[in-house]
């Protein structure tokens, strides 16, 4: 039995219910003023007194009373009935909206909403709530679509980046024990070895890297970047103009530190000779922020988001340039999500990056 069946039932069983009460508390009433005398109104001298109904009359009455009462009872709850089975499926039709709708939905269509109606009763409010349900399910898996996207083509790249120095350490031995070789051709294969192996451990460590700044921040404390910057600006050659406040932040120190290490090494790697650096720190609004500016070859803007992406490098992806491992916006990007930040790349017109990081800011000790 369905919910509109059982809405019918329960609605003519209490109209049925408050009928049989009503002509039995009637009936009652009517046997128990039965016996007592009437007055009537005459024209012609009145009796001193009438005598009571006669118990023929009283139980005609009474038996009249009864046949009509179940009479119109039955057809009170006749009406009653249909007129609950209409008002029930008018009250359910969004409750079988909402689970014709959510048989429509599945993982590849998403899109549909339930609509809400007017008034805003509790019904509107379910409908409201299950279309707020779909929306976190359609973003979780809008999110799911784009990680899983972005960990194959994260895959796929880093086995490129990993067997490009095994290729080169391999051909490097393989072209050198072809001969006889000497100590010169020794020392020139042992070189073109370490390099490779220098190239594979650095991606590993950024690769590394990567996944601590995916997996969150640690233990948090309180960390001014205007001091980790500054520590990170040590031993740069280039002109540096740095306009360093107090920027606290509640975050991992080591995550924090890498990603201001990350930064300046970018804008000094990716510059041109007698190039500058330009960095500020700095806090306004409950929100800390670094922004690290820097000279070299122009960027197109349609090629900056790309930046973000695991082995792509301003001068193209997956080209091996000796300048880095082509992780370190990434590892900036990964860093500043897991603290709930807001990353902003920008190309300037002359060339060059504007790269600006904003965090919640931390004002106690952790």
């Amino acid at each position: 039995m369905n919910a509109r069946a059982r809405l019918t039932i329960l609605y003519a069983a209490l109209v049925f219910a408050a009928g049989t009460l009503l002509t039995t508390l009637t009936y009652l009433l009517m046997r128990g003023n039965g016996g007592h005398r009437i007055s009537v109104i005459t024209l012609g001298p009145a009796p001193d007194a009438m005598p009571p109904l006669p118990p023929s009359i009283q139980a005609v009455t009474l038996t009249d009373f009864i046949t009509q009462a179940a009479l119109a009872l039955a057809v009170v709850t006749a009406l009653a009935a249909v007129a609950g089975w209409l008002v029930a499926g008018r009250v359910l039709r969004p409750i079988r909206t909402i689970s014709a709708t959510a048989q429509r939905l599945s993982a590849e269509n998403l899109s549909e909403r339930v609509p809400v109606t007017r008034p805003l009763d509790e019904l509107a409010t379910l409908a409201g709530t299950v279309n707020g349900m779909l929306d976190r399910i359609s973003d979780g898996v809008a999110e799911r679509d784009r990680v899983l996207a972005s960990q194959r083509m994260f895959t796929a790249n880093a086995a490129h980046e990993l067997r490009t120095p095994l290729t080169t350490m391999r051909t490097a031995i393989d072209v050198t024990l072809d001969s006889r070789p000497g100590t010169e051709e020794l020392l020139a294969m042992t070189a073109d070895v370490r390099t490779a192996v220098e190239q594979s451990r650095r991606t590993l460590d950024a690769l590394l890297a990567l996944a601590h700044s995916q997996a969150g921040p640690g233990v948090r404390h309180r960390v001014d970047l205007a001091e980790v910057v500054a520590h990170s600006l040590g031993g740069v050659d280039l002109t540096v103009r740095a306009d360093l406040r107090p920027a606290p932040v509640r975050g991992d120190p080591v995550l924090l530190e890498r990603l201001c290490g990350n930064l300046v090494d970018n804008a000094v790697r990716h510059n041109c000779p007698g190039g500058r650096v330009e960095v500020a720190t700095g806090g306004a609004g409950g929100r800390a922020f670094l922004r690290i500016g820097n000279t070299g070859a122009p960027i197109a803007s349609e090629a900056v988001d790309r930046l973000r992406e695991p082995f792509v490098r301003g001068d193209g992806p997956r080209i091996h340039t000796g300048r880095g491992t082509g992780l370190g916006l990434s590892i900036v990007d990964a860093i500043v999500a897991a603290h709930r930040g807001e990353l902003t790349i920008a190309a300037r017109p002359a060339g060059g990056l504007d790269v600006v990081v904003h965090l919640p800011a931390g004002e106690h000790s952790g």
